[in-house]
């Protein structure tokens, strides 16, 4: 039987997180699972809405676009981010999704009602974020992005 190679489609992930190591190590998962996408990182809510809107010097985003989102973060939290976008009637169906280190159901209940895809807790999707690569690569095969 012939192997069957699919294409992942043209896309970016925007990594809203203070935490550089987090991020560096989300970066560094998807290189190492050959996921070809682009990736930024924003430093908290407030930067991510720049880049998004065009008023950042990051100039990145492609029609289709995942962002991966921590919920603490200085000036604007992730719960600011989510609010922002979900009233921006042009980002309001924006794939995001949630990877903090809050296990709070509270905090997970909250981001559900703000529709996000999805909500990960850090710790727990695998060494080195390889279960986060794995949902990454299967979602953006299976799904066509808005």
């Amino acid at each position: 039987m012939n192997d069957i190679k699919i294409e992942l489609p043209n896309f970016a992930v925007l990594i809203v997180d203070d935490d550089d190591v987090s991020a560096e190590s989300v970066i560094r998962s998807f290189k190492r699972h050959s996921i070809k996408c682009d990736i930024v990182v924003a430093c908290d809510g407030l930067e991510a809405l720049d880049i998004i809107n065009n008023k950042h010097d990051t100039k990145f985003l492609p029609d289709n676009f995942i962002v991966l989102l921590d919920l603490n973060m200085p000036r604007m939290d992730g719960f600011g981010f989510l609010e922002a976008v979900r009233s921006d009637i042009n980002l309001k169906r924006t794939v995001i999704f949630i990877l903090t280190t809050s296990a709070r159901d509270t905090d997970r209940l909250r981001a559900y009602n703000d529709n996000v895809a999805g909500y990960m807790i850090k710790s727990a999707v695998g060494p080195q974020f390889a279960l986060l690569a794995e949902l990454i690569t299967k979602y953006t095969q299976s799904v066509i992005l808005p």
